[in-house]
């Protein structure tokens, strides 16, 4: 059985979903920790994984995301979490008001701690900021997030359009052909 460490229950909803379509069964460990502060969202994912194996019975599995906006020098990037908690969608649209190049992505490190080594997977997608809150579903900065080759944001679509594109689904399929892969080559 893999764990997947977390406190955001929308995040392991759309990674257990994922992880159905592999045959594979997660855990939630619904646990809050503390991060470093650094500007690589891949060190913040392996630092956090590292101090986990304190606690944690391996194999586990974490990840950090972050939305990396080009016109303001890839902020807030790995300082998403907090940005969206302090001035959130509204207050990112505002310092956009008056941008024009509103190019951005978002980036996804999944770590997993298999008990004797760390090991991470990584999601990229293209995309652009909304010039106004859209759509319902999904979480964080999803309202804003319009993905390359769409006209909606995230929250415009269903957990299956969103898992079909998102940075998280691309990190988290890595992840689950990993463990699929070491499954089949242990048989």
């Amino acid at each position: 059985m893999y764990r997947f460490v977390t406190s955001n229950r929308h995040k392991f909803e759309e990674v257990s979903e994922m992880a159905a379509l592999y045959g594979i069964e997660i855990e939630w460990v619904r646990m809050k920790y503390e991060e470093i502060q650094d500007d690589s969202t891949e060190r913040i994912s392996y630092d956090s994984c590292n101090k986990l194996s304190r606690i944690v019975e391996a194999p586990y599995f974490v990840d950090d995301s972050g939305l990396f906006i080009n016109a303001l020098r890839g902020f807030p990037g790995p300082y998403s979490n907090y940005v969206s908690s302090t001035i959130g969608n509204e207050g990112i649209l505002k310092i956009m008001d008056d941008v024009d190049d509103r190019t951005a992505y978002f980036l996804t490190v999944v770590s997993m701690n298999e008990g004797h080594s760390i090991t991470q997977f990584i999601g990229k997608v293209m995309g652009k900021i909304a010039r106004s809150i859209r759509g319902s579903n999904g979480f964080g900065y999803d309202p804003i997030f319009i993905p390359e080759g769409s006209d909606r944001t995230f929250a415009e679509m269903d957990i299956k359009a969103k898992n079909a594109i998102s940075h998280r689904s691309i990190a988290f399929r890595g992840l689950f052909e990993y463990i699929k892969m070491n499954q089949t080559a242990k048989k």
